[in-house]
């Protein structure tokens, strides 16, 4: 006598110990054919122990027996003497067991209802005469597999449901209670009982929405998990950042373009904080491209309505809302400008806060020393000296508290000394 169990990861076949357990059995059996435990889920999964299954509730504490179904006034009928045989073990994997519940004070007594497992691993002595076993799996032991392996919650519960989704009773042989048509239902479940939000491990829950709305939804999805992606490597300062509505993107632009001339074409349509030409790091030449950012948003949209195609230095840029959002974790746009042009207060210097080799080289160039960050100051030769220390080197050396380097004696020198060595 066999059932076949079709769940969200695969098939199983139980065949029943009828003969061994012959109450046990007919509770099983006669519970499948009202479909009472279509749609139920695997509420416990204990890696390489044991799945649980059969509470309409999914807590662990529902579950009634085919008795307690017939005659619902009898609180007697929940539950019924679990038939443990002594050699019925839990020895393979794919055993299946009755589990008993414990008695509680003021109820019924305890025993079998409905719930029952299915052991995950061979050797199990722990369950042996605790709980009745009353079948085995004969099919699907990798189904088990796929059970065992599972991700679950802290209460062992899988985070995507694995359900029961049809049974299929393949022999019964004992004959229907006159009681049971009156409690099957016309057709098997279309909603779990459990009334659960979580989506079962082989459903889709987008496949029965309109394919726009389908595709709207996943492109969504992917945006959000490639905005996550980029917080976690530090490129997002935080995954739902949206870029700023008063900067602009401007492209196209010619390679002679500087950023005064953007500043005074666009002033025009509201104050600007900033309009800056990106700039290649190591050659100073122009990416064509440039942000403006207006005091406010409604500037920006005058402009960006205004300026679309417009004649600039014999270019037609274009004109965008900026899509960046760089500016938020770190500044887009160049600290000191490509020289040899100079800024408004006259500085020159090279793209990029991170290039100071470059703008100590053209520094040098220009006024015959630099300063780095640190307050340090390089000569032309590239010989590093303290920011306040003069340049001559006999006050260097007055004012160092360390010895002055000894001179190298000249070769001649050398060549005489020798040569008196000789002669003596």
């Amino acid at each position: 006598m066999s059932v076949l169990l079709e769940t969200s990861v695969g098939d199983l076949v139980i065949d029943l110990e009828v003969d061994a357990c012959p109450k046990t059995c007919e509770n099983f059996l006669k519970l499948c054919k009202v479909y009472y435990y279509n749609l139920n889920a695997f509420f416990n999964v204990s890696k390489d122990f044991l799945a649980q299954v059969g509470d309409p509730s999914a807590t662990g504490t529902g579950g009634e027996s085919i008795w307690s179904l017939l005659d619902p006034k009898s609180s007697e009928a929940r539950y019924f003497s679990p038939e443990i045989r002594p050699k019925l073990k839990h020895t393979l994997k794919g055993t299946v067991s009755m589990a008993v519940a414990p008695a509680l004070e003021g109820h019924s007594k305890g025993g079998c209802g409905s719930q029952f497992f299915v052991t995950l691993a061979d050797n199990i002595e722990y369950l042996d005469g605790k709980h009745a076993v009353f079948g085995h799996i004969v099919e699907g032991l990798d189904t088990l597999d796929k059970l065992n392996d599972v991700f679950t919650d802290k209460d062992g519960r899988p985070f995507k449901d694995v359900r029961i989704r049809h049974v299929v009773i393949l022999d019964d042989p004992f004959p229907d209670p006159p009681e049971l048509v009156k409690i099957k239902p016309p057709s098997s479940p279309t909603r779990p009982p459990d009334n659960s939000t979580r989506i079962a491990e082989d459903e889709d829950p987008l496949a029965t929405l309109p394919e726009e709305e389908e595709e709207r939804i996943r492109r969504e999805k992917a945006a959000a998990a490639s905005a996550l992606t980029l917080e976690m490597v530090g490129d997002l300062p935080f995954a739902n950042v949206r870029p700023p509505e008063n900067v602009l993107f401007v492209c196209k632009l010619n390679p002679v373009t500087r950023d005064e001339d953007l500043e005074l074409i666009f002033s025009r349509f509201g104050t600007i904080m900033s309009c800056q030409v990106i700039r290649d790091k190591r050659t100073g030449d122009s990416l064509q491209y440039a942000f403006i950012e207006f005091d406010r948003r409604e500037d920006a949209e005058q402009a960006y309505f205004k300026m679309q195609n417009v004649l600039v230095d014999d270019r037609r840029i274009w004109v965008d809302f900026s899509q960046s959002v760089a500016r938020m974790n770190t500044h887009w746009s160049n600290d000191v400008k490509r020289g040899p042009r100079t800024d408004k207060a006259g500085r020159g210097g090279f793209a990029g806060r991170d290039d100071l080799e470059e703008t100590r080289r053209y520094r040098q160039q220009e006024s015959g020393d630099s300063r780095d960050k640190y307050g340090m100051v390089f000569d032309v030769g590239g010989h590093r000296r303290d920011r306040d220390r003069p340049r001559d080197s006999r006050q260097r050396h007055s004012r160092s508290r360390s010895p002055p380097p000894r001179r190298h004696r000249s070769r001649s020198r050398d060549r005489d000394r020798d040569r008196d060595r000789r002669r003596h």
